[in-house]
This record gives structure tokens, sequence and C-alpha cells, in this order.
């Protein structure tokens, strides 16, 4: 065993002495092609946003209001101190939580958040690091800035911050993608001083790379990997090493994207949706210079957290997308062959799927949205 896993179980073992375990009894959950897989609720949340394992046991949840919880398989549960003071309201708070490629060595945790201006009166995602310690109460410690969404604005909506480095041995190896959505003001997004509507790239300590594709459209500019987004909610890559987007529309009109360099992705040119106050928008399709998506859907699925599956749990799902939804109320299996992709079945239990995530053992667990939010631990029957 690692040093760092040695002492991150003797860490568990004097944490979660004392937090009583609140698993539930597990039930069967069919989809609606036939599909039987096996939820077991793990521990309940006060509107949970995002999860990341530290092992197949151990695993840090963060919830909008602002705490972050060390949480293991039990449902034990501890607080993590030192989490940054944030804005909480409408679509705002506590928000990602990723580690560092490197997290057994170096501890880094990254968190995205949501803060006010000076004046109180402006909102903006945040993206911050820190070195996550173990003891007797755990905590963050040696916190530092790498990423301010900028500008801040009075809506309280479409932050997207969602957060993913780029995998071991591809071509984003160590580089840090944040989704930065356009804040409900549309026009941004294809606005090249604003760093909204946008995905940012950037090196792990929040420096700029050099090969980002806008180099030459200002500085904010420099920070951008694509542009002509709406508020993208999941992100992840698969084992080529493609990074996908889960994309809310308008009125309709979701999507699940293949972010590629320098592409512009349309919002809030072309959609498949159309504009809440019944306006119609053009479709992807008359305009093929924009990047397309994979998949969109219509009726709106209100697409959240993302993973692509890459375990030995669920066979038949490798290499696919399993998507949180949050209107639809489901957890949505979307195979992909090759450059298509296509809605497979929909795993349904009457909660809004905020955040998907994989665990190390190929189970894969999912969060419910709202004030009583469980965390549910998926396995095969």
């Amino acid at each position: 065993m690692s040093y760092f896993m040695k002492n991150l179980y003797r860490f568990s073992a004097l944490v979660f002495v004392s937090f009583a375990g609140l698993a539930h009894a597990a039930e069967t959950i069919e989809g609606d092609k036939g599909t039987v897989i096996y939820g077991e609720a793990i521990a309940k949340f006060d509107a949970p946003w995002a999860m990341t394992f530290l092992s197949n046991d151990i695993l840090l949840v963060s919830t909008k209001p602002g705490t972050l919880w060390l949480v293991n398989s039990s449902g034990q549960k501890a607080k993590i101190g030192g989490v940054p003071k944030v804005a909480y309201g409408g679509q705002g708070g506590l928000g990602d939580v990723v580690l560092h490629p490197d997290f057994k060595k170096n501890q880094l945790v990254y968190l995205s958040f949501v803060e006010l201006s000076e004046n109180g009166r402006e909102r903006g995602a945040v993206v911050m690091r820190a070195r996550l310690m173990f003891g007797q109460k755990p905590r963050l410690v040696e916190a530092e800035r790498i990423w301010t969404q900028l500008p801040k604005r009075r809506s309280k909506g479409h932050f997207s911050h969602r957060l993913a480095f780029g995998p071991k041995g591809s071509a984003h190896e160590g580089k840090l993608f944040i989704t930065s959505g356009d804040r409900q003001l549309q026009t941004p997004a294809q606005d090249f001083e604003m760093a909204l509507g946008k995905v940012i790239r950037l090196n792990a300590d929040g420096s700029v790379p050099e090969d980002n594709p806008f180099q030459n459209q200002g500085t904010l500019a420099k920070t951008f990997w694509s542009v002509g987004h709406r508020n993208a909610l999941g992100l992840a890559f698969d084992q080529k090493g493609r990074l996908w987007s889960t994309e809310m529309g308008p009125r309709d009109g979701d999507e699940l994207n293949v972010i590629q360099r320098g592409a512009n992705y349309g919002w809030p040119i072309v959609s498949d949706g159309d504009n809440y106050n019944g306006t119609s928008i053009p479709d992807h399709a008359t305009r093929p210079d924009l990047m397309a998506p994979k998949l969109s859907w219509v009726p709106t699925i209100a697409p959240s957290g993302l993973v692509i599956y890459d375990g030995s749990l669920f066979p038949e799902w490798k290499g696919d997308a399993l998507i949180g939804g949050l209107r639809s109320r489901a957890l949505i299996h979307v195979e992909i062959e090759g450059d298509k992709a296509h809605e497979s079945e929909r795993f349904s239990w009457g909660a809004r799927v905020r955040d998907v995530a994989q665990a190390p053992d190929g189970s894969v667990w999912v969060l419910q949205d709202g004030q009583d939010g469980w965390l549910v631990k998926l396995t095969k029957q």
C-alpha cells in the first residue's frame, strides 16, 4: 500500500469513528429498455453539486451552500475546513471539485465556486486550488485563486464552472479545462472580450498555455479553447483523449458536444431549441460553419454531470456517456460509436440527478439534486 493510501486510511479511521453510518437498503432500478441495476442510498446532503473519489471507499462531495464533505462508502461524513465563503443563491454556490492528476503526491484539490463583487451586487465564478491536509480535522490550506470569471454580472444563473483535467498520456495532460456559462446574457458567448460562454484551458497553476487557439484576440481570449456555449454543466474526457460536454439549451435543444480546439458552437446564433419567449432560433443545420452537437434533445432533459465510462463492472457501457438529467429526473445512457452518439436507455427513480461519477472499482455513483439529495451507488443486480 502506498504512503498516500496508508495515511488516507489512518486519517479516515480517526475522522469517521464518531459519525453514524447512513447507508440505506439497496433497491433495483429498471431502465426503460429493461436493463436492471442495483441502487444503494449512501448519504444525504443539502443541495449537493459534485463529487470526486480519493479511493474506492472515500470521496469528496461539494454542496452549493458552501460545505465540502469527506464521505465514505458506509455513509459516514466529515466536514472539511478551509473552504472559502461562497455566494449561495440561484444557481450559484460551491460547485465542482476535482483532484490534481498527481494528487497522491501533492494533495492538491481544485474547487469552483461563485463569489460576490466588492460592491456586493454582482456575481462570478472562481476556481481555486488548495492542499488537502489529513489529520483529526481535515482542512484545505495554502489556497490560491487560479481563475476568475470575467466580467461579473448581476445574473444568478449560467455560471457552469465544471472542471476537468486532461488525462495522462494525452495531448492535454496536465491541462485544466473550465466551462464558463453565458450568465443568461446570450451575446457574450460570441464576444472575445468576455470570458463568458466559453470553455477555458489553463495550465495546472493557472498560467495560460501558449498553444491555446485565440492568441491574437486579446488577453482574455488567450485562455479560450472554444466559444459559443450557453450553460455547460458536464465535462469529461474519453479514453481517446476527446473532451465531451453536456450543455443546457434554451427551451429544449440540450446538447452533447465534443469540444475541439478553436471551434465555435454557435450559441446564441443557432440552437435546436427556441427562446423562452417563444421566438424561434435557427437550427444548427442552417449554419454548417458552426459546430453542431453530436446529440441534441427535444424535449429537454436538462443535462448536468457527465462521465465517459471505462470500468469493467458494466462492460456493455464501456466508452459510453452517462449523463445526469435534472428535468428528465434520470440517469441517461448514451452510446458512443466513433463520432456518433445516440441515447440508449434512461434509468428513472423520480429524482433530479445533479452529478454522476465512476469509482475506481467501476461502480457508478450519482448525486440527487435538492435540499435532501442522496448520494446513490449503482452496481450490478
